[in-house]
């Protein structure tokens, strides 16, 4: 039984993984670049901003990481606002766990106004007790800090609350800070199952596999 859950929300809660690497492909096309394993997996684990660092420092052709930030954000906005659907039992398995007084938070990489567009389609939100962008606070989904922070909002100690994420770099840093965690497969540029696996007590391919 959990005090708490963390969910990701980008490919955990929402089905959205594939519009961010139609976006970040379309970046590295213009740019006329190829990433190596490595490299996608420093992107994958990157806030909005320190992408645009990230993209700044290797390509030709963009100015400042704002351009890069801009240019996310006009491709990914209306997409929250009009096409986001939630991964297949999320909304159900959510409100199994507010049946049963179950605490809820949602800790994302992606920008607030992204967070509530896409949420704002679904009844998560009104289930959530904290909707955090990682823009909202210090540190990334890197560091210990920020997971317990999460805790903190939910009021429940790191080793009684789970977290779920579909990339590994999340699910180890969460795993470091004391929490369980349950991987979620949306891809193999975030994780492939073999990755999420070492990080995680379970693995599953959406929420249909925990509903009762």
């Amino acid at each position: 039984m959990a005090a708490g859950v963390i969910f990701d929300c980008d490919g955990t809660l929402l089905d959205t993984i594939d519009a961010w690497h139609e976006v970040e492909d379309r970046l590295l096309a213009d740019a006329g670049i190829t990433l190596s394993k490595a490299e996608r997996d420093e992107l994958s684990s990157l806030t909005l901003d320190e992408a645009g660092v990230f993209f700044c420092e290797r390509f030709d052709g963009v100015d400042t990481p704002e351009q890069v930030r801009d240019l996310i954000v006009e491709h990914l906005l209306d997409y929250y606002r009009t096409r986001s659907v939630p991964v297949a039992g999320a909304e159900e398995f959510v409100a199994q766990l507010h049946r049963r007084d179950v605490p809820m938070a949602v800790l994302s990489s992606s920008p607030q106004s992204f967070l509530q567009a896409g949420l704002g389609r679904t009844g998560l939100p009104e289930r959530l007790r904290a909707i955090v962008s990682v823009d909202d606070v210090e540190g990334s989904k890197r560091d210990r800090a920020t997971y317990h922070h999460v805790c903190s909002l939910l009021g429940t100690a790191p080793g009684d609350t789970w977290f779920f994420d579909d990339s590994w770099y999340a699910l180890k840093a969460a795993r470091a800070a004391g929490l369980r965690t349950v991987g979620v497969f949306s891809s193999d540029n975030c994780g492939t199952h073999e990755e999420l696996a070492r990080y995680s007590e379970r693995v599953i391919e959406d929420f249909t596999e925990l509903l009762d």
